[in-house]
């Protein structure tokens, strides 16, 4: 189950809004297909960019899929244990595992994001 508070791309990525900035991560569902993550490339601090732009990658012994930026602004901070332990992410994606934090300008966009039961809706395959 994918936990209420936060909100849903459909690319498997999850967004919490804190102050004026949202964390971002990737969903249980997404690291359960990839299995084994074995890299992660996030990008630089300092970086701008738009919802849908791919802005990271995750390796696994199965795939490599890019990640994508679930809003628009600026990246604020990501988050460095994952270069030393990238299987962070398969263990805790909605905690310790999370990937950056966007700084949004005013008052972040979520209108194209889905909520936990939509985004369950969509991965069980069910009409929302």
């Amino acid at each position: 189950m994918s936990p209420s508070d936060l909100r849903y791309a459909k690319t498997h990525e999850w967004v919490r809004v804190e102050g004026d900035e949202c964390v971002v991560g990737l969903t249980r569902f997404a690291v359960d297909q990839l299995t084994d993550v074995t890299y992660i490339q996030l990008p630089k601090a300092g970086r701008k960019v738009s919802t849908g732009e791919g802005f990271g990658e995750i390796e696994s012994v199965k795939a490599v899929s890019d990640i994508y930026a679930p809003v628009s602004g600026e990246v604020a901070s990501v988050n460095e244990a994952l270069n030393s332990d990238p299987g962070l992410v398969s263990r805790d994606p909605y905690g310790a595992g999370w990937l950056a934090r966007i700084r949004v300008p005013g008052v972040p966009d979520l209108s194209g994001l889905m909520s936990a039961a939509e985004y369950e809706a969509q991965v069980s395959g069910s009409p929302h």
